[in-house]
């Protein structure tokens, strides 16, 4: 009897194997792919596993690169260069998994994990393998978990599959489709090629940035007058009880009046607070902490806590739950953390009835993340290790009661106008005490009684102005998607990070860059349902329907497909249109800076490598040759006004003018003016050289690399980059 298990990682297939029996023998395929064969149940057990998604969506090799609605499942290696070091794990899969006598799925338990189970059953061992299948369902990987799920099998949910499937075909059908109708509109209209990027999420979420960056620009910043005091005593500020006062003549007047007076104190008041428990961690309040604590992107946050669940030392982090159920044996995790000092001295003091505080999400496939227990037993890296002391500490703090607080808050008098000050003091710790990331603000209570005198030390009047809009960063942005429905809790991180790549937006206080800005104009005047939230959220519905017996696979991508194909008519009749303002928000996107002679200063990308050059070529032939991996910052060099450019790796890493040969003092990091690209043999700098035969190009690795050509074929390239 021969079982083959099929897992989503091979750190997940290692200690499924090991769970099963501690005597599983490690093999290799092809010196390269590792699987596991053990014995159990007097049956023989293969475990295998792929790397994430085996296989991707295309359409009929008549179609490749042309709008298409007709796709199928080809094996990743097969789609994407990419995606090479797939194929011997397909290969693998196909071995082991021939003619068994039974199979399990045991990938993720969530929606993308059952669709790559399920391919790599139905693709690569064959059709029939479905009706032999059975799925492991648990949300850790510790031995307890994994021998309960096999022994506790469920079939395969066929919903999951659906929605899977039915999610990737949309995502095609907006992501591949309506970019390659977009990069057509600017080739047929200006005969150039621009590699352009939408999506059914990733455009809305451009939107909302766009939608911000308007507002910013476009606010009238409102000029306000904040009056408050110092006093004699302590040194207390006390401030104006009208706060934010937008009259300057009364501003003026409450000046005037209270100027060189004394301060009564007329009424202190003292009043009780509570701040309470927080809720266990989901996967986006994971993220926002990690964000606020350590300034983690959400994605580095997520990889940080996918790899400490495939350790065994956390739970699947990609759940939305705030609810953990008592059958995850709290009593036992706590006995296990407390082998940790350090954890140990907050165990000690839990209450004896563990009762955690819950949140209101729910997630049906998996609780919210925790700790497992299993201390680790390898040093993790630096960011791992903050996330797990992270979800260790709030698992502890979520079954202490409130912290509590008095507010002292004393209103004084000065010629009839109320100030006011407030302190605030802990009573209680509560769960404050052993969550060690929030800061506890105890303040002293000032010595004062109502009637007492106090002389001013200084009166201040500041003027102030109203602030635009704050930046999203990546963790509010996140929780803006989340509160939208768009995207998913397993997406939005990439989401994100795809408009970083595709340089629509920058920063850490996000801003849009003129060709995202451009790019949603656009698509807003000629097809503005790709940017509906609407929509997206609409769809999102449909597609959560499946998982629910609401609707079907086959209904929504119908849906899907229709808007798709409104959206490409729209694009159609406005071809002219749509491509050249897409083309100039590109070109404008590009401009760094003015030239001397009066033309634009553009970065380009060329056969050598990425350089800047003037838009007056060949009339003006001043270049600028750009460092690998240089980037152009918003700041111009003070000595000549030049762009100026941050360059090279890690602690070398150092900002410079765009012109090596400007000399500014702090450029401690001078380039060779001969210097006009990249070698595209081996990568080194292009150099300018004069030989007996005129000048032309070289490469700076020579022996080594012997890569020249002339002048004029380098020149005639730049000519035609511009």
């Amino acid at each position: 009897m021969h079982e083959v298990i099929i897992c989503e990682k091979p750190s997940s297939a290692e200690k499924i194997a090991k769970a099963l029996s501690p005597g599983a023998k490690k093999k290799v395929y092809n010196k390269k792919v590792k699987y596991w064969e053990l014995t159990r149940d007097s049956k023989d057990i293969t475990v295998v596993s792929g790397v994430g998604h085996l296989y991707s969506l295309v359409p009929e090799k008549s179609k490749r690169f042309k709008i298409a609605f007709d796709l199928h499942w080809a094996p990743s290696y097969e789609v994407n260069k990419s995606s090479a070091f797939t194929r011997d794990y397909l290969r693998t899969i196909k071995k082991v998994g021939k003619n068994a006598d039974s199979y399990i799925h045991a990938c993720d338990y969530d929606v993308e994990g059952t669709l790559i189970g399920y391919n790599a059953l139905k693709y690569a061992c064959g059709e029939d393998s479905l009706n032999k299948s059975s799925r492991m369902k648990f949300s850790t990987l510790t031995k307890k978990d994994i021998v309960e799920a096999y022994e506790n099998r469920i079939a395969i949910d066929m919903h999951q599959v659906d929605n899977g499937i039915a999610r990737h075909i949309l995502d095609y059908y907006f992501g591949m489709n309506i970019s390659i109708a977009l990069s057509n509109s600017v080739r047929k209209t200006k005969h150039r090629f621009l590699k352009l990027s939408v999506g059914r999420v990733q455009t809305p979420t451009l939107s909302i940035l766009v939608k911000r960056e308007k507002e910013i620009r476009e606010f009238v910043p409102e000029p306000y007058w904040v009056i408050r005091a110092i006093l004699d005593f302590e040194d207390i500020e006390i401030k104006h009880i009208a706060g934010n006062i937008f009259d300057r003549e009364l501003a003026e007047e409450i000046f005037n009046k209270c100027n060189g007076k004394d301060a009564t104190v007329d009424e202190i008041k003292f009043t009780e607070s509570k701040t309470k428990t927080p809720v266990p961690f989901n996967l986006s309040g994971l993220q926002a902490e990690a964000y606020s604590v350590f300034g983690f992107s959400p994605k580095r946050t997520q990889v940080a806590a996918q790899n400490l669940y495939s350790a065994g030392y956390t739970s699947y982090p990609r759940t939305s739950s705030q609810k953990l159920p008592e059958s995850l044996g709290f009593a036992n995790i706590f006995k296990q953390l407390s082998a940790n000092y350090e954890f140990k001295k907050h165990i000690d003091q839990l209450p004896a009835k563990l009762v955690p505080h819950n949140g209101r999400k729910e997630d049906a496939a998996h609780p919210p993340i925790h700790p497992t227990g299993i201390l680790p037993t390898k040093k993790l890296n630096s960011d791992e290790q903050k996330i797990y002391d992270l979800i260790v500490y709030r698992f502890i703090a979520v079954f202490f009661e409130a912290a509590k607080f008095e507010t002292m808050s004393t209103t004084l008098d000065i010629e009839g106008e109320k100030f006011r000050f407030k302190r605030r003091r802990v009573t209680h710790k509560g769960w404050m005490e052993h969550y060690p990331f929030k800061k506890i603000d105890d303040e002293k209570f000032p010595d004062v009684e109502e009637g007492d005198v106090m002389s001013i030390k200084e009166l201040i009047s500041d003027e102030k102005e109203t602030k635009p809009p704050a930046r999203y960063n990546q963790a509010s942005l996140i929780k803006e998607l989340e509160k939208k429905n768009l995207g998913t809790k397993a997406t939005r991180a990439d989401i994100i990070d795809k408009l970083y790549d595709r340089k629509y937006i920058d920063g850490t206080k996000i801003e849009v860059n003129q060709l995202g800005e451009n790019l949603i104009d656009t698509l807003n005047t000629y097809c503005n349902n790709l940017t509906s939230e609407e929509l997206t959220r609409d769809l999102e519905n449909k597609l959560e329907g499946i998982n629910q017996d609401k609707t079907t696979k086959e209904s929504v991508i119908g849906e899907g497909e229709k808007d798709v194909k409104e959206i490409l008519e729209d694009i159609d009749k406005n071809i002219k249109g749509i491509g050249s303002k897409l083309y100039e928000a590109y070109q404008a996107s590009n401009i760094v800076g003015e030239c001397d002679c009066g033309g634009k200063l553009v970065k380009r990308s060329g056969r050598y490598g990425s350089f800047v050059g003037c838009t007056n070529y060949p009339d003006c032939k001043v270049t600028y040759s750009l460092p690998r991996n240089a980037a152009i910052i918003k700041k111009t060099c003070e000595k000549c006004g030049l762009p100026m450019i941050v360059a090279g790796k890690g602690k070398n890493r150092q900002e410079m003018c765009l012109d090596p040969n400007c000399g500014k003092d702090n450029n401690t990091k001078v380039h060779d003016p001969k210097v006009v690209g990249e070698c595209p043999k081996c990568g080194k700098d292009l150099l300018k050289r004069s030989g007996r035969f005129g000048d032309f190009v070289g490469c700076s690795g020579f022996p080594k690399c012997n890569f020249t050509c002339s002048l004029a074929e380098l020149e005639s390239k730049l000519k035609n980059d511009n």
